[in-house]
């Protein structure tokens, strides 16, 4: 349950900033702000975050190899807690770029640790269960943001946006309550008693008796994540565009179409995430119905078609486009039901946090220049559209069709297997 609560709130904050970055940029830059900044501020914030969960997903995941999954996820929740908080009281964009990358660096050390934990307390009873739990936790966080923003006099806008900084820093009380109760995995410290280092080093995972399984799990985990930052999450400022231009040109007083317009953004997110809890909590149980490899390959199909879907063949307002934004939203994120399934499978308890770290964490690197990069296309290639954008950057979702193929199948292997 701890480990479930810091997913959740990790959701809470890796989606804090598609909410709030166009208000966040309108209300820093003042007179200064211009319609193109919106979506350059918002690539920046994501990169930023992007790098932050790289490092400290690398960082805090050999961190509980050497320390303990328990200590290491605690420290990943207060660190996440404490600098998305501090963010109520930045005053220009620089100093919001800082806090994104140390929120970044919490939320990065959150899922492999909390995933190793979890997945060592159950090593073979239940696992596709739990890896769904696991899975859908960052999306339960994601709904209860929306939900929040949906509420009367909560909207996150350029006048009222410091306050959601203010309940990010909550979660500091799990990480707490965490460090201080939370047991540590059974199978760290045995591994811990019978070999005499029981830890990792990073450079060991790129060892030849490593170096396969390694690059194949970066590849894997990268692959999902440059395709949710780099495109999915385009909707949620494309969102914002499309409503805020729809209420300007309202000349209406109808006070329920006006409150429709501004609760828009906040019902795409629930929408999307809704999608997304049934397709991460689904991900793994679909690896077990149909084996790891042919899994990963059909829920790849799916995300590239419905990314495209999404973008191209409805919009904003129009009547399909919640029912779309579920259905990518169900589709993108089996990979992160499939992931905490996996990734376990492939790596020795003695090597498992690290080698999670980097297989989640080092593709963000690839990421954060990949939303960097989208950002440039979004100004210099597609004139400022987000929906082309998006379906763009959407494509890399492809490239799952073909790298899965490279990957053994560890269909029936024990995670107390060390070898």
């Amino acid at each position: 349950m701890a480990a479930f609560g810091g997913l959740v709130f990790d959701g809470f904050e890796l989606w804090l900033m598609p909410q709030a970055s166009l208000p966040v940029t309108l209300s820093l830059m003042g007179e200064e702000f211009a319609r193109i900044n919106g979506g350059k501020w918002f690539a920046w914030y994501t990169a930023a975050l992007m790098l932050g969960a790289a490092c400290g997903g690398i960082a805090l995941g050999n961190l509980g190899d050497r320390w303990g999954r328990s200590r290491a996820m605690s420290l990943s929740i207060l660190i996440y807690s404490v600098f998305a908080g501090l963010g109520a009281w930045a005053t220009t964009q620089e100093q919001m770029l800082v806090l994104r990358f140390l929120v970044g660096m919490g939320t990065g050390g959150m899922l492999p640790n909390g995933v190793a934990l979890v997945s060592e307390c159950w090593p073979n009873a239940s696992r596709a269960v739990i890896a769904g739990i696991m899975g859908a936790g960052i999306n339960v966080g994601i709904m209860l943001f929306g939900q929040v923003t949906k509420l009367d006099g909560w909207a996150v806008d350029a006048e009222s946006w410091r306050w959601v900084f203010k309940i990010a820093a909550l979660p500091a009380v799990l990480g707490v309550f965490s460090l201080l109760f939370v047991p540590e995995s059974p199978s760290w410290l045995a591994n811990r008693g019978k070999v005499k280092s029981a830890s990792i080093s990073l450079t060991e995972l790129f060892a030849p008796k490593l170096l396969r399984v390694t690059l194949l799990g970066i590849a894997l985990g990268a692959i999902p994540l440059l395709g949710a930052w780099a495109a999915s999450k385009w909707m949620i400022p494309w969102t914002d565009q499309v409503t805020t231009e729809a209420l300007k040109s309202y000349s209406g007083s109808d006070a329920t179409m006006i409150a429709y317009y501004k609760s828009y953004k906040g019902n795409v997110q629930f929408y999307w995430a809704i999608g997304a809890i049934v397709g991460s909590f689904m991900g793994a149980q679909v690896a077990v119905w149909f084996g790891r490899l042919w899994s990963y390959f059909f829920i790849s199909l799916a995300a590239v078609t419905l990314t495209w879907t999404m973008f191209q063949h409805t919009a904003p307002l129009e009547k399909s486009f919640l029912a779309i934004v579920a259905a990518q939203g169900f589709a993108s994120t089996l990979f992160f039901g499939w992931l905490p399934m996996y990734l376990p499978e492939l790596f020795p308890t003695r090597a498992r946090a690290s080698g999670m770290g980097l297989s989640y964490n080092v593709g963000r690197f690839a990421t954060a220049l990949g939303v960097l990069a989208a950002g440039w296309l979004l100004k210099e290639v597609f004139g400022n559209s987000m929906a082309k954008t998006g379906a763009f950057c959407g494509l890399v979702y492809a490239l799952g069709l073909v790298a899965i193929w490279f990957a053994p199948n560890t269909a029936g292997k024990s995670l107390d297997d060390d070898d």
